[in-house]
């Protein structure tokens, strides 16, 4: 059975025939599906819950963006019986990007109707909380903050915050341990990566793969405001390996220790409060459909 779920509040005009466009494509498939729409925030999450729990066979559909891939992720409760497709449908649409999904519609259902998932990785915290592309604490968080606070909109809004956060975010002191090390750092951004780019294309791990089986691990250090331009300029151009203060670390599991006991971090850009980064790599578990 496949489960397409859709935000119902992007279902008007364009969203409902890009809806019928999909339909039709798992019509012709002879694919039997069901749409379920959410309303309010978690029933995406409740919605693959319920599905993962029916102990059948089952592939369930995102159309929507990062967050809905997200809540979906920490809904499953069963991967060995259950795939999931996505279908471009949000702002930023990083993962699709990072997994080359294509934006149209019916080339991205086509792709889930007559192709077999592939097995690929996803990022899991000692918490239980999962994400398939990214978390991370700091100045990230601090840019969807700015973002989700004035409201703002279109596929720039990342890029549009990311400057007046570099200008006056404060780096904060944290270690992390992995691979027998410890380390301090006096850091702008702390993040694991599992694809190459959040924030609507911001390129903060060009080195991931999805299927690598490795955690991406980036450090970018405190960087001085006279040197905050040429670092910006590498970022927006996917150099940010080539900036002196980033450090870039493959490695299976990583734990940071913040110094300020009150932190947020960021997944997919959800926001969760005093949540342990202790990360690892979950490899090849969740069965996806890629290209």
């Amino acid at each position: 059975m496949y489960y397409i779920i859709a935000n119902e509040t992007h279902l008007k005009g364009k969203g409902i025939q890009r809806l019928e466009t999909v339909k039709k494509v798992f019509d012709v498939a002879g694919k039997k599906y069901e749409v379920l729409l959410t309303q309010k925030e978690g029933d995406a999450k409740r919605h693959a819950e319920r599905i993962t729990s029916l102990n059948e066979e089952s592939t369930i559909i995102a159309m929507g963006g990062d967050g809905t891939l997200h809540d979906i992720l920490n809904g499953i409760k069963d991967f060995d019986k259950c795939s999931v497709g996505l279908i471009p449908f949000g702002t930023g649409n990083d993962f699709a990007a990072t997994a080359k999904i294509p934006n149209d519609v019916k080339k991205a259902a086509e792709i889930i109707a007559f192709k077999a998932p592939k097995s690929i990785d996803f990022i899991e915290l000692a918490s239980g909380l999962r994400s398939i592309n990214s978390i991370g604490m700091g100045l990230d968080v601090d840019i969807l903050k700015r973002v989700y606070s004035r409201k703002m909109r279109g596929h720039t809004k990342y890029a549009r915050a990311l400057i007046p956060c570099l200008l006056h975010f404060k780096s904060c002191n944290f270690t992390i341990k992995y691979d027998g090390k410890e380390e301090k750092h006096f850091g702008l951004i702390s993040a694991v990566g599992n694809g190459k780019q959040l924030g609507g294309g911001i390129k903060l791990f060009p080195h991931a793969e999805i299927d690598d089986g490795y955690l991406d691990l980036l450090i970018v250090d405190y960087i001085s405001k006279p040197k905050m331009i040429g670092a910006f300029i590498k970022l927006m151009l996917g150099k940010i390996d080539k900036i002196k203060k980033v450090t870039f670390v493959k490695t299976k599991a990583v734990t940071f220790v913040h110094e300020d006991e009150n932190y947020t971090l960021q997944a997919e850009g959800e926001l969760y409060d005093n949540v342990p980064l202790d990360a690892h790599i979950v490899e090849n578990k969740l069965k996806f459909y890629l290209p």
